[in-house]
């Protein structure tokens, strides 16, 4: 007769095997508190069981187990840590141990993902047999929010595959396929049918009644691979943190906190390695870096990719037939991207050996995948197919969609807009692939505006995850709609935002290279200011990214914005275009592939300051706290992010912090930078108030363009949040 208790299914065979079901409300099984009074009622029962053999644990849904409740754990304030290590402990960590002492076999019947804490029930478990469907995902992504494994993943990984075969998985959060979960050791069989998931476990459980204890609560177990006095170990334990470091540059306390872990598990007992892990985790939940990440790179992005963005109550459609005009860097990508979504492709240029030579994009692509096992010729020539590369604009006839991706040139634009548009099939979108020149205006030479949007893609399109649709004044819904139905059909998230010089992305990105022109103008050393880039979290430091952007094209965006008569006053992006256009009429340094900007670049791939550059520039003498300029560099992103915001460029904060998150390269530990603003702490001060005071100081000591926006200023006024 079968049970339901807290959401568990509890079921008692004539064989003694007692199968326990989880179905818990919601979508999926969570760790929260109903799995919490799950446990506490299953494990007593479980202990009393008369004639038990053996315990199976299984899911009504399609998912396994999901993990932690992350909306409750990312609303943990600071100052409970001390509370969420008992909660860990009493209420997670007890219930587990107690399963795995039961004198019983446990076998856990994966049938959908186990992720976190639902693979840490599994390592609980004395055996683990997974449905072999690639809609299984097993795995321990708690590092990639901002965690740790606190319910003995970190601990119980170690002991059953080693230090040096578990830290990986746990540092970088591997989402594994079964077939890799069974040969990492994380997995112990693998079944093709859902239905035979529940027999199978039952069957093992009977061959191995005996095989209730696990192998570190047996006497004399050893560490595989070495305890921490072994020579590997040791290597491993002294060379992790500066590996760790290198990748983090210290602004994510959790792989450190793994690491810290990890090295105590390889020296204590198996209990007090449990407790230490719980200590890690209680500290971890608090973090200002946790609660962005969760925020931003977990909860938004997942509402950004499900269509909050997009307009409601317009059905879903799906691009057959594509044209892309132009097929240069931007161009060949677009093509690749929509090819391998099973689109056809229309790539036409001034020449069709200039088109050709686009469409050899993809071939080379998929060439190099090949070479690593990750394609076939047979996928390359299926895809190659869908491209057809042409001179000729009739070839566009019928295409659901056309994209134009020319240079940031308005005449060029406009006279590829009339020669193109007529081919569209009715009701067809035209979209612009432009950075920074404003939509409406580009606009003015389509014959239907409403149908007209900016379709923004980032460099290189087949690696970069983002695409910015901007929204004219005359675009319509159905417009916007379709758009963003095409950037999910080739796979990449899309925010929308409506019309400005340099929308959002470009806009905020300009200031990253502006304030790093700024400090160069004032006389810092230029590594020092590419240094406080990267020790802020952006990928590149901000000259380096200048010259990867190329000075070239930020002198033709300020020519092509003064012909057009417009500038962004909110903005004001001046010095850089002031360097740039005197680096390139004075010197000729046009970027990194124009024969240098910046820097000199070698053959080898070596970079070196252009000496030039300290003779013009540099002033010894000049000193700016370090912290100071970090907070430019960060500040100035965040005040322009928040102006975007306040003007309505910005449609949503959650738009915000996924665009600057994958178009900008905003810090990982920022969560974006609106989202940064929320948690942001300084002088006893926290979010908006603390962002407020610090912006105001910065603008006293280094200009207007730090002071703090009217909508932050509200904010910190009401204590309310960026949401």
């Amino acid at each position: 007769m079968s049970e339901k208790i807290h959401g568990f299914i509890y079921d008692k065979d004539t064989d003694g095997i007692v199968t326990i079901t989880m179905d818990m409300d919601g979508p999926v099984n969570a760790m929260n508190e109903q799995y919490r009074q799950a446990m506490a009622a299953i494990l007593p029962r479980l202990e009393a069981e008369s004639g038990l053999t053996g315990v199976v644990f299984a899911s009504a849904k399609s998912t396994f187990f999901a993990g932690g409740d992350l909306r409750e754990l990312s609303s943990i304030p600071r100052g409970e840590e001390e509370g969420q290590f008992r909660m860990i402990e009493d209420a997670v960590k007890a219930p587990l141990r107690r399963l795995e002492k039961l004198p019983v076999p446990v076998v856990a019947a994966i049938n959908g993902a186990a992720l976190g804490g639902g693979l840490e029930i599994c390592l609980a478990c004395n055996y683990r047999i997974a449905l072999n469907s690639p809609k299984v995902a097993i795995g321990l992504p708690e590092v990639t929010l901002g965690l740790l494994p606190g319910g003995g993943g970190v601990v119980r990984s170690i002991h059953m595959l080693g230090l040096e075969k578990a830290l990986p998985f746990l540092l970088e959060g591997t989402r594994m396929k079964p077939a890799q979960a069974l040969s990492a050791g994380f997995v112990n069989e693998l079944v093709d049918d859902v239905d035979a998931l529940v027999d199978s476990a039952k069957s093992w459980i009977k061959a191995n009644p005996e095989a209730a204890a696990q192998p570190w609560d047996i006497k004399g177990h050893i560490l595989p691979g070495g305890d921490a006095w072994s020579p590997v170990i040791s290597g491993i334990l002294s060379a992790a943190p500066a590996i760790t470091f290198k990748k983090t540059r210290g602004l994510l306390p959790a792989p450190e906190r793994i690491l810290a872990v990890a090295g105590d598990t390889m020296s204590v007992d198996f209990d007090t390695a449990l407790r230490i892990e719980s200590r890690g985790l209680a500290y971890l939940i608090t973090t200002p870096e946790a609660k962005n990440i969760i925020t931003s790179g977990f909860f938004q992005m997942n509402s950004i990719n499900s269509g909050i963005s997009r307009p409601n109550d317009i059905a879903p459609t799906k691009v057959k037939k594509v044209g892309i005009l132009g097929a240069g860097m931007m161009g060949q990508g677009i093509a690749y991207s929509s090819a391998v979504a099973g689109i056809e492709v229309v790539l036409k240029d001034i020449s069709k050996e200039a088109a050709e030579k686009g469409k050899a994009y993809t071939a080379q692509l998929f060439d190099k995948q090949i070479a690593r096992g990750r394609s076939s010729e047979d996928n390359k020539n299926k895809v190659l197919e869908l491209i057809k590369a042409t001179d000729n604009y009739a070839d566009l006839q019928g295409c659901d969609l056309i994209i134009e991706a020319v240079f940031e040139n308005i005449e060029l634009k406009n006279k590829v807009t009339k020669e193109a548009e007529g081919f569209l099939a009715e009701g067809g979108v035209y979209g612009t692939n432009t950075s920074t020149l404003p939509i409406s205006q580009l606009a003015e030479a389509s014959a239907n505006a409403e149908n007209f949007i900016g379709i923004h893609f980032f460099s290189p399109v087949d690696k970069m995850p983002l695409i910015e649709i901007i929204c004219g004044e005359k675009t319509s819904d159905e417009t916007v709609a379709k758009a963003f139905d095409y950037a999910r059909q080739i796979r990449k998230t899309a925010i929308v935002v409506n019309d400005s010089l340099g929308f959002f992305t470009s806009r905020v990105f300009g200031t990253y290279m502006d304030e790093g022109a700024r400090l160069l103008q004032e006389g810092i050393d230029p590594i020092l200011i590419d240094a406080m880039g990267k020790q802020v979290g952006m990928p590149v430091g901000p000259l380096t990214v200048q010259d990867e952007v190329s000075q070239e094209l930020s002198r033709k965006a300020a020519e092509t914005h003064r012909e057009m008569g417009v500038f962004c006053s909110k903005g004001d992006n001046s010095v850089n275009a002031e360097i740039s256009e005197r680096l390139i009429k004075d010197f000729g340094r046009g970027g990194r592939y124009h024969g240098g900007g910046y820097y000199e670049y070698g053959s080898d791939g070596s970079k070196t300051v252009w000496p030039k550059l300290y003779e013009l520039y540099h002033k010894p003498e000049m000193s700016i706290p370090n912290q100071d300029m970090k907070d430019r560099i960060l500040f100035r992103q965040v005040v322009e992010s928040l102006k975007c915001l306040q003007e309505g460029v910005l449609r949503s904060v959650a738009d915000g912090n996924v665009g600057s998150l994958l178009g900008i390269g905003a810090p990982t530990w920022s969560g974006g930078f609106l989202q940064f603003v929320n948690t942001y702490e300084y002088k006893g001060a926290t979010g908006p108030a603390a962002f407020v005071i610090r912006s105001n100081e910065l603008a006293e000591l280094y200009g207007e363009r730090f002071s703090a926006p009217a909508i932050a200023i509200e904010k910190a006024s009401n204590n309310g949040r960026f949401e």
